[in-house]
């Protein structure tokens, strides 16, 4: 039982970090090339949500063949299949990771659907939408932006 919780919070751990790294050199990295993949964080998601003040209606309904949340959920579909071999190596690892996936998802969905909310239990992503796009690249939960002291905690109530 005892290495199941650590395997799950070693879970939770990578989840996390992982976030941060996806975020911040995917999303943002890679995603300021136009023609990549990953340039529909950047040149659709970003502006829709600074535009209508952190509301993101792609989150209003199913999401429509190749828009953003279309390809931010085959990102979490590829995390999820490329994590089932660990349901039968590291279980407690495993169900962290599918359990901040589906956790990441729902959270950042709320996020860009009720901004009051947003801003009272996620406001690190609110600022990252509002206040500065090059901070806060957590979605979940800071801890690896506070290790990585990218945590930016100015406030702009917009």
């Amino acid at each position: 039982m005892l290495l199941w919780v650590l395997q799950f919070c070693f879970g939770l751990l990578i989840a996390n970090a992982g976030e941060w790294l996806i975020h911040r050199y995917l999303l943002h990295g890679l995603g300021k090339h136009p023609k990549s993949f990953w340039a529909y964080h950047i040149y659709q998601h970003h502006p829709i949500a600074w535009q209508l003040k952190m509301l993101d209606p792609g989150y209003q309904k199913w999401p429509e063949l190749w828009n953003s949340q279309a390809k931010e959920c085959l990102v979490l579909l590829i995390i999820l299949i490329l994590n089932l071999p660990f349901f039968w190596l590291l279980n407690g690892y495993a169900w962290a990771i599918t359990m901040s996936v589906f956790g990441y998802y729902f959270l950042h969905r709320k996020a860009h659907l009720d901004i009051h909310w947003a801003k009272i239990y996620l406001p690190w992503h609110y600022q990252h939408h509002m206040v500065n796009p090059e901070a806060n690249w957590c979605i979940s939960y800071p801890l690896f932006d506070c290790l990585m002291k990218t945590r930016n905690h100015k406030h702009k109530n917009k």
